[in-house]
């Protein structure tokens, strides 16, 4: 596998993931969040998410994490894997607790110079209200994506490290085609 993509909700360990799968395959990893936003938390509008998006999904090699559902179809249509991470509800959020307190005023990795962990209500707003109507659109995406690529949906903490634990250097990672898209 030289091109991963892997889709979630916050909080379900996407970068994570992300980064793991890089490690393991020796494959780049582009995290979404430095596409989303500028230093000093200053998000880009969606015209210029776009362009960098597909600019980085015409690469040979990568394993692409996260949302910007609008270039989702051109971003599958390249990848030869979908990892979904359907993570319960609250595990979630504990998650973006936890994140949030072990990063607080600093910056993560996944997200670009200058944007320190803060709380955010209008990110917690986001997180409640699209709780139901992303799942149902990344799962969508799994069925759609199910007709020619691996699928993998992984949706207990254990199932993550199962596939990862399946991940060879060759990039194999043990599954037929279609496995588990609902």
């Amino acid at each position: 596998m030289r091109r991963i993509m892997i889709v979630g909700q916050p909080g379900s360990g996407k970068s994570t993931l992300a980064r793991r799968i890089g490690a393991r395959l020796d494959l780049p990893v582009i995290h979404m969040d430095h596409i989303h936003w500028k230093p000093g938390w200053i998000e880009r509008t969606a015209a210029e998410k776009a362009v960098l998006a597909r600019a980085a999904e015409a690469g040979e090699a990568w394993v692409f994490e996260g949302g910007f559902s609008t270039t989702w179809p051109s971003r599958l249509a390249r990848a030869e894997m979908l990892v979904v991470l359907d993570l319960p509800f609250a595990l979630r959020c504990w998650r973006v607790v936890w994140r949030t307190l072990r990063h607080w005023g600093k910056t993560r990795p996944d997200l670009p110079d200058n944007c320190p962990e803060r709380f955010n209500r209008e990110f917690w707003h986001f997180i409640w209200r699209t709780r139901n109507t992303n799942r149902v659109r990344i799962l969508s995406l799994a069925r759609m994506a199910a007709k020619g690529k691996p699928v993998h949906v992984l949706r207990r903490p254990r199932e993550v490290r199962a596939f990862l634990a399946s991940l060879d250097s060759a990039g194999d990672c043990g599954q037929k085609p279609g496995h588990d898209p609902a």
